[in-house]
């Protein structure tokens, strides 16, 4: 694709967030109105596309056609919108709109252009069960000239070059960012994608009932949706979604979410979507995939009200001398597997405390061990998540475990491989997830899934030379062009060494990028061979039996298995690296220094 996505997806943040902070107002009040914008923009290019569809082959009555009506959108699923929701007459809108004598759908004058985005919401809404009550209405608390600004940056033409799907995937990103300014109270905002979709291609879901019961923003489902999608099928005819969130907020943003990604679902909210207290789609055992991200460490949970709610099979955890659940980890647990049907899998995100804890949750997850369901355990590193630098662990359970490996686990200890985002964040890249899926396609027999990835990353090099000759030539280039770029900008002009830098930026960009995938090639192939054949790699996996489980004191710990890998040599450069620690060093220096004068011009504002 001709145009970068990830620069895209960076100047409209960039345009964005430039607005919120000239508005003052907090990330909290600015994201709602923010992604309901770039919702009506993803709405009317699919509007646009399904209506260039449709009047292909619309027929006419005399000498005209027939005009289009919301039946002929809804059987394409697609949203009819009328005039005064479509984004084209939101954003050639006149300067001053009470000159414009507009009224809204009920009859009333309208004096600003929140007023006139407002309306085009509830008209939305009016096409739609699934949005209704959910778009937001607050546009009249930003000015007129800042919501006019925010309309034309998603007005980007480069969205309608490259489709529908990429709107989505900006939608998704914007999520992202905003994750990270908005913090709340158990941190449970958003789940990082690496998560997300290492729990996704884990799982592997392909039809039937998909349950989120602590669904947040609605990544699970999306990340489902593409995977889905992605194998051929529809995802809205292969599967039915099901979600419940606490927060309000939260679920309002998950329908958006599902809604800009083209899902359909069932999400409630409130009281009656409390986990804890309530199976609000009455799906205790029909259940084909769980996946969660679930508040680690609750407290104060009434047992009672849970054991009246039933979906305890392995009976209560943990109770206080206060008469309450001091950590609910395992109610989590113990809801994730009941919700299973009997061929069931459950994937989701867990303290790492929880694999050792102990009196009843250890009785319980002895009780689990011995049903042979629990399929794969990781161990994540930390800082994976925006709000949150503690680590955590994957759980994954499946109730149609093959014969052969019913009775034993397997462990991913994955604490030491990760990507390295900022000082703040890891993550996994694409490689990387796709390395650990590796791992478990072998552990499951599925060899040719893993020839199927060594086909992947010999496309994606270009070459058929070994992975390990690859990367050492690959490394020999970077370096040289390194060399050769320095000795380049000091060479040149004054007025040169921008554009100069520049180019060989770009060229070291690729370069870098083509030994990153040689690496991780490698990476893999030393571990499990070209064939693919699964064995315990001593510091990152092991099958290890219920036996071997028992006297481990029913621990689910990776690390109590894996053991620890001995210390390589990681090939970094020593000076290479100095440069490049010199280099981040400046830039921290630069933000502190952006920092002040900010914060300083705030305190002149401010009179102070």
């Amino acid at each position: 694709m001709a145009i970068s996505i990830r620069k895209l997806e960076t100047q409209l943040w960039e345009s964005a967030d430039l607005l919120r902070q000239g508005s003052k107002l907090t990330s909290n009040q600015y994201c709602m109105p923010v992604l309901g914008l770039i919702f009506l923009r993803y709405a009317y290019g699919r509007y646009k596309l399904v209506e260039a569809e449709i009047l292909k082959n619309r027929p006419s009555r005399k000498g005209r056609i027939i005009p289009l009506e919301a039946s002929d959108f809804v059987a394409k699923s697609a949203l009819y919108l009328p005039k005064e929701a479509q984004y084209d007459y939101l954003v050639n809108l006149p300067v001053n709109i009470a000159n414009a004598k507009l009224k809204n759908k009920n009859g009333h004058p309208m004096t600003s252009l929140g007023e006139v985005v407002n309306n085009a919401m509830l008209l939305i809404e009016e096409q739609s069960d699934l949005l209704k009550g959910v778009l937001p209405k607050n546009y009249t608390d930003l000015s007129d000239d800042m919501l006019a600004d925010l309309l034309r940056i998603f007005n980007n033409s480069t969205l309608d070059e490259v489709g529908g799907d990429i709107v989505g995937r900006i939608y998704e990103y914007f999520i992202n960012k905003f994750a990270k300014n908005i913090a709340t109270d158990d941190g449970a905002f958003f789940t990082p994608k690496s998560l997300v979709k290492m729990i996704v291609n884990i799982i592997e879901p392909k039809r039937g009932v998909l349950l989120d019961p602590a669904c947040g923003s609605g990544g699970m489902f999306v990340q489902s949706g593409d995977f889905v999608n992605q194998s051929g099928m529809n995802a809205n005819n292969a599967m039915t979604f099901f979600g419940q969130e606490l927060r309000e907020y939260n679920a309002q943003l998950c329908l958006m979410n599902m809604a800009v990604h083209g899902l359909t679902g069932v999400i409630k909210s409130g009281n009656e979507a409390n986990t804890f207290y309530h199976d609000a789609h009455h799906l205790d055992g029909t259940c084909d995939y769980v996946m969660a991200n679930p508040p680690f460490n609750v407290d104060k949970v009434k047992p009672e009200s849970c054991e009246n709610a039933k979906r305890l099979p392995f009976g209560m955890t943990n109770v206080n001398d206060k008469k309450e659940v001091s950590n609910a980890n395992y109610l989590w647990i113990s809801y994730f597997y009941s919700y299973l049907n009997d061929h069931g899998r459950a994937g989701f995100v867990m303290a790492s405390s929880a694999t050792d804890s102990q009196d009843k949750d250890k009785a319980i997850r002895e009780q689990l061990i011995k049903t042979g369901h629990v399929d794969v355990m990781f161990s994540v590193a930390n800082k994976f998540f925006y709000t949150k630098t503690l680590p955590c662990s994957l759980w994954f359970f499946d109730k149609g475990k093959s014969k052969a490996i019913k009775d034993k686990v397997l462990f991913i200890d994955a604490r030491n491989y990760y990507t390295v985002v900022d000082r703040k964040l890891n993550e996994w890249s694409e490689w990387q997830m796709k390395n650990l899926n590796a791992i478990v396609w072998l552990y499951r027999g599925e060899t040719q899934k893993y020839q199927g990835l060594l086909a992947e990353y010999r496309a994606a090099l270009g070459c058929d030379k070994p992975f390990a000759e690859q990367a050492r030539d690959l490394a020999a280039a970077v370096k040289a062009l390194r060399h050769k770029a320095k000795a380049a900008v000091e060479a040149a002009n004054r007025r040169e060494k921008k554009r100069t830098q520049g180019d060989y930026d770009a060229q070291l960009e690729e370069l870098t990028d083509a030994l990153t995938i040689a690496k991780e090639a490698n990476w893999l192939v030393e571990k499990f061979g070209n064939k693919g054949k699964y064995a315990d790699v001593l510091g990152l996996c092991k099958v290890a039996s219920r036996q071997e489980i028992e006297e481990k004191g029913w621990s689910l710990t990776p690390g109590a298995y894996v053991g620890v890998a001995p210390v390589e040599d990681d090939g970094v450069d020593f000076e290479e690296r100095m440069a490049e620690i010199h280099r981040e060093l400046l830039s921290l220096q630069e933000e502190s220094n952006d920092l002040m004068d900010t914060i300083s011009q705030n305190m002149k504002e401010m009179g102070l």
